[in-house]
């Protein structure tokens, strides 16, 4: 039916669930809290979320970015990013006199937890990501004797393990699903005893927008995913889209990124986002696409999302002070009575 409300036939499927997930939201307003609580500068180690336009609003407001803990001046404080950190990170932090706020999503830090539990017990761990993510520093950086990663089935053949018999899989939380099990399977195949997580290390949000994507892409000839090239769980939707059906997909930061061309020859467009991506840039690429005929809109529901998580126990406390008391004990200025 809604193919005919508009005249030209052209319309839009809007994916839902898209954009924020729990462990985003949790950590954009752990960085505005931070700011809000102990001034500027508050310092992120890394991308706190990688979408371009969130880091360049919280830069704004006085965050400064770095890519390195040594980066940070001591005594200052210093917040890890959604994505988790290895263990070494939390040591040069001390280090280096540092007051931290850790905003690793909860669902990553299971994973760390996961693979520091399978590692105590001298289990050989196979890590299904992409080498180089974040992610898969920050999980390998738990138990690096332990876990390999594999970078999906083509990397199976190169896996050695000392006991059969003593094998996991764990993966990177924001992965296609469908091809994370076909990596599963042929590590199944080569080592058949291949224990699996407790429970899916994917992440429900990764899983409701692809699902989503996927009963989408049957039907548009074009998907726009709203995200930035470093994300992820944005890129596997493009990836997804395309498997789904849908002609060509996209990725984009802002609305402005979208070629006219693209739009040869299509009816129907369908849109979503990346969990670390604004609603407000979506709402603009459905402005743009409104301007060229694509003004009806269906949402596409593929799941109802209600998780939300506290935010990080160390915006209770008052850092400034923990970060000045770390240089006074390393200056002495506790023993004039300071």
């Amino acid at each position: 039916m809604g193919r005919m409300t508009a005249s030209s036939g052209r319309r839009v499927l809007l994916a839902a669930p898209r954009g924020y997930c729990a462990g985003v939201d949790r950590a954009v307003i752990a960085v505005e809290k931070a700011l809000e609580q102990y001034g500027a500068p508050v310092y992120v180690r890394h991308e706190i979320v990688h979408n371009k336009y969130v880091v360049q609003t919280l830069e704004k407001k006085g965050a400064i970015f770095v890519e390195r803990t040594e980066e940070v001046p001591p005594g200052n404080i210093v917040m890890f990013s959604a994505h988790g950190v290895a263990p070494v990170v939390h040591e040069e932090a001390a280090r280096g006199q540092l007051a931290t706020i850790d905003a690793t999503c909860p669902l990553v830090t299971k994973v760390h937890k996961e693979a520091v539990r399978f590692a105590d017990d001298d289990y050989d761990i196979l890590l299904i990501g992409h080498e180089g993510h974040e992610e898969v520093i920050g999980t390998s950086g738990e138990a690096p004797d332990h876990i390999q990663l594999v970078d999906g089935p083509g990397d199976v053949a190169k896996v050695e393990v000392r006991d059969e018999s003593k094998v996991v899989w764990l993966s990177q939380t924001t992965l296609s699903v469908d091809e994370t099990m076909e990596t599963v399977d042929a590590l199944k195949e080569k080592f058949p005893q291949l224990i699996s997580p407790p429970s899916d290390d994917i992440c429900y949000a990764t899983q409701n927008r692809q699902l989503a994507v996927k009963q989408m892409g049957a039907e548009a000839e074009l998907v726009i995913v709203v995200g930035s090239r470093n994300s992820s769980n944005s890129k596997r939707l493009v990836e997804v889209a395309k498997l789904a059906g849908s002609r060509e997909a996209y990725l984009v930061d802002f609305a402005d990124e979208i070629d006219e061309a693209w739009l040869e020859g299509v009816t129907t467009v369908g849109v979503t986002s990346g969990a670390s991506v604004p609603e407000v840039l979506v709402e603009e690429v459905l402005e743009w696409l409104s301007q060229r005929g694509y003004g009806d809109v269906e949402l596409v529901k593929a799941a109802e999302e209600s998780i939300t998580f506290s935010l990080p126990k160390e915006l209770r406390r008052d850092l400034r002070e923990e970060a000045a008391a770390l240089i006074a004990e390393r200056t002495g200025a506790r023993d004039s009575g300071e």
